[in-house]
């Protein structure tokens, strides 16, 4: 066994300050890396759960005519069976919908409220919508048959004062005003209230009518890919093949990503990074502050024992090596019950959901958590590395110790 390994493993407690302080530099850092894995596992499931809301109302990527605006009365482009089978053999891309969307006016005996409805087709991907679903079913849509049922967000359905089963009326206004009737097949709940209030998902047939359009012609393409981190290398190999193809009515396509529909909110996620980044900050601080101060004191009571190995012959560098691993086996200790601490306090709010939180502000009810191995262990080493430099420096005190001197302290 190395030398100084052995001698810092055998290096006395010494008084009871310097036990306390140790003692307070381990629960220090404890605690500060199991805030760092919480707050990482905690931020990484708040992007990743409302990316995922995001993602499933409008898809990673969409395709409509280049003149699109945010209007729900849109201009149609022409789906063509040579371009979207082009798209799919993107790498990471993973599935393509189309959609169509027209704004109306809903009124019950009661109550009046205006809605976007989004006409979807046989290849619309419920994954998401039948996740978020509190009450009723979602419905089927065939080429055949058009069907009168829709699926509408339990808030919309609440200022409405309707349920599963209802029937309702919905008026557009055009030339000549139309109007519609639908049956409630299902309620969802994604808890992102803006979209929450206006989205009603119906028969794409529907929409096709209401405007007068042919059977090939819709709102837009949604196109899915495997995550957001290939989504921008993805939509510039979109970009590319839609800027050189032009639709049968002689319109040009527009990319746009979910980023772009989604900018305040993908911007809030951003600043959630920059919290982490000083919360990491900080815990790394505090902990190293707390370890100095425990090496000082260590060194403090062992000025006699310095003097003594530098007698032996031992050189500053060894001598500051022994107290600098007497240091890193405390750390070692806080880094483990600090992870303890961290992932059992993650897979607590996993699984039984303490946590709770106001959906209004924050678009889900339950803290969600994200736990990853590979951010737990960049965590890790990086506190271990930042508070090791740390304690470099009050380790430099040790060459300021004269042996003859040292020897002398009782």
């Amino acid at each position: 066994m190395n030398s100084n390994i052995y001698i810092a493993k055998h290096i006395t407690a010494g008084t009871r300050l310097s036990r306390l302080m140790a003692r307070i530099a381990i629960v220090s850092v404890a605690v500060g890396v199991a805030v760092m894995i919480t707050a990482v596992a905690v931020v990484t499931g708040f992007k990743s759960e409302i990316s995922n809301k995001a993602v499933g109302f409008n898809g990673h990527l969409t395709l409509t005519n280049y003149d699109f605006n945010r209007s729900f009365e849109t201009t149609p482009i022409q789906t063509e069976d040579a371009f979207i089978p082009s798209i799919l053999a993107i790498e990471g891309v993973t599935h393509t919908q189309i959609y169509a969307t027209k704004g109306g006016i809903i009124k019950t005996a009661d109550a009046i409220q205006g809605a976007m409805l989004k006409g979807i087709s046989s290849d619309f991907d419920w994954t998401f919508f039948r996740s978020s679903l509190v009450a009723g079913d979602i419905f089927n849509v065939s080429d055949t048959a058009v069907t009168n049922a829709v699926v509408l967000s339990k808030r919309l359905a609440a200022l409405l004062d309707m349920n599963v089963g209802d029937a309702f009326e919905m008026y557009f206004i055009q030339e000549p005003p139309r109007v519609r009737k639908f049956t409630v097949a299902g309620l969802y709940d994604a808890q992102l209230e803006e979209l929450d209030k206006v989205v009603i998902l119906c028969d794409i047939a529907h929409i096709r009518r209401l405007n007068g359009w042919k059977a090939n012609q819709v709102t837009g393409v949604e196109i899915f890919v495997k995550d957001l981190s290939c989504m921008d290398a993805v939509a510039e190999q979109v970009n590319e093949l839609a800027a050189f193809h032009i639709t049968g009515d002689g319109n040009r396509l527009r990319v746009r990503t979910v980023r772009d529909y989604f900018s305040n909110l993908f911007d809030w996620l951003s600043l959630l990074d920059l919290n982490v980044a000083i919360i990491l900050t900080l815990m790394i601080i505090v902990a190293g502050f707390n370890m100095v101060s425990g090496l000082l004191i260590l060194l403090f009571e062992k000025i006699s024992m310095i003097g003594l190995l530098k007698a032996l012959g031992m050189q500053n560098a060894q001598v500051q090596k022994v107290f600098l691993y007497r240091a890193a086996f405390i750390l070692v200790k806080g880094l483990l019950w600090g992870n303890v601490a961290g992932i059992g306090l993650c897979l607590l709010q996993q699984y039984f959901g303490i946590v709770t939180l106001d959906p209004d502000n924050y678009f889900m009810s339950v803290a969600p958590v994200a736990l990853n191995f590979l951010p737990v262990l960049a965590i890790t080493v990086c506190s271990f590395a930042g508070v090791m430099l740390m304690l470099a420096l009050p380790a430099l005190f040790i060459t300021r110790i004269s042996p003859e001197k040292a020897m002398r302290v009782e």
